[in-house]
């Protein structure tokens, strides 16, 4: 189309509307040429015209065909056709051409999964579109519950929002409700489930053997859990679990320095096995159970003590054992356990009082052995005059006695020369 003239004025109408109703609808007279009366084209094609002033007859309007988009659109596809933004249909299988100067726009999506088109609510498009309502399934969540989503029996999806719209044309989907107003039926779920579930919206609760549960319901005790999995729903109220230890615990106090009563400052080393008994009252009435008993456990040790010198407790030291076990008995009842046995393993004294200690043993072990010695030497001389006196008594005893002593002699002497007849005589005189 030439240049416009002065007067004209450009319109945009459907290429199926008559000339004469396009007469009609002008504030200005003319006509439509030949050529677009003569064009076999589709509904709801647009095209430009120009209307020229009635007073210049000779001048016809000229329609100029626009830009056209082609859109093609296979069978597992969707098409929505919009106008200025606004939805008109949706569109399947084939070829559609729109003029996109027109306002028109087409969005083409695969019929699979969730409906990604958002630019229109999907309430409008199904109110709108029977077509399109026949092929989509629209998905409600309740308040208080949660969908599983399935395709054919396989879990697909964990649905939390309050709404979802679905493709129902190739993928066949269902959607089962979990309520999550009771706690206690999330247990009824089957556990590949609540696997995909987030953890924000249940609670999981292991009791490990020698352990017991406390539940609690808001802050407010519920019920006891023995050992096993537990689940449970947190949308109505809050789910705390809290878990006790019931197996039998050791508890060591090393290094406890205490004065005695001659004040001489002493380390000590016990040991001391316990176990809860009454679970539900320690956590209501006893914080950090350990340090509880190690602090019991100190005073009663300072308490013995405290009482005997260095000495006394060196030699008593099974009597403080037997005293701490039987004050812990007393005293477990305060702490909600039961005690199975204590006793000293060390007592460790201060380096000089070490070294004054391993001298005054050195003293006395010497002072033993010479106790031993001079004990041994007068069983001995005891013993030497016991003999004189049977050789004083006995004559031949006594020359037994002489013999025995020559012999001695004789074996440490290695040559003897003696002259004469009377060799006794002779050795009598080497000896005297």
């Amino acid at each position: 189309m030439g240049k416009r003239q002065k007067g004209q004025q450009e319109f945009f109408v459907p290429w199926h509307m008559s000339p004469d109703s396009l007469k009609g609808s002008l504030k200005m007279g003319g006509r439509v040429s030949d050529d677009q009366e003569k064009r076999n084209v589709p509904e709801g094609w647009p095209a430009r015209f120009s209307v020229v002033d009635s007073r210049l007859e000779s001048k016809i309007i000229q329609v100029k065909e626009e830009k056209i988009m082609k859109y093609q659109i296979n069978e597992k596809q969707c098409g929505f056709l919009l106008k200025n933004g606004c939805f008109v249909k949706t569109l399947y299988s084939g070829i559609h051409r729109y003029i996109k100067a027109m306002g028109y726009e087409v969005v083409v999506e695969d019929m699979e999964g969730i409906v990604k088109f958002d630019r229109v609510p999907g309430e409008v498009l199904l109110e709108k579109d029977k077509a399109f309502a026949e092929k989509a399934l629209l998905i409600r969540i309740p308040e208080g519950h949660i969908g599983i989503l399935r395709e054919s029996g396989v879990v697909k999806n964990i649905l939390t929002e309050a709404e979802y719209l679905y493709w129902n044309v190739w993928n066949k989907y269902d959607v089962e409700l979990l309520d999550m107003r009771n706690p206690e039926d999330a247990n009824q779920v089957q556990k590949a489930c609540l696997a995909r579930i987030p953890l924000k919206y249940y609670k999981k609760i292991e009791i490990q053997p020698g352990e017991l549960g406390i539940l609690y319901y808001n802050n407010q005790v519920e019920k006891e859990l023995k050992t096993g999995t537990y689940y449970y729903w947190v949308y109505s109220k809050d789910v705390l679990c809290r878990i006790v230890d019931l197996k039998t615990k050791s508890l060591e106090i090393s290094g406890q320095e205490i004065l005695t009563a001659d004040r001489i400052g002493i380390r000590i080393n016990l040991m001391c096995t316990y176990r809860v008994v009454e679970p539900e009252r320690m956590i209501e009435t006893i914080k950090n159970l350990e340090n509880q008993v190690y602090a019991c456990v100190q005073l009663v040790i300072r308490e013995y003590v405290g009482r005997y010198r260095l000495d006394e407790l060196l030699q008593q030291k099974e009597e403080i054992s037997q005293f701490i076990f039987k004050r812990l008995k007393e005293a477990e009842g305060d702490y909600c356990v039961e005690f199975g046995s204590a006793g000293i393993k060390d007592i460790i004294l201060p380096g000089e009082i070490r070294d004054i200690m391993n001298t005054v043993l050195v003293a006395e072990k010497r002072a033993q052995a010479n106790v031993i010695t001079r004990r041994e030497e007068v069983a001995s001389t005891r013993s030497l005059l016991n003999t004189a006196k049977l050789m004083d008594e006995n004559k031949t005893l006594y020359k037994l006695k002489e013999m025995e002593c020559l012999e001695r002699i004789c074996a440490q002497v290695g040559n003897i020369q003696v002259g004469g007849v009377d060799l006794l005589e002779q050795l009598r005189g080497l000896v005297g």
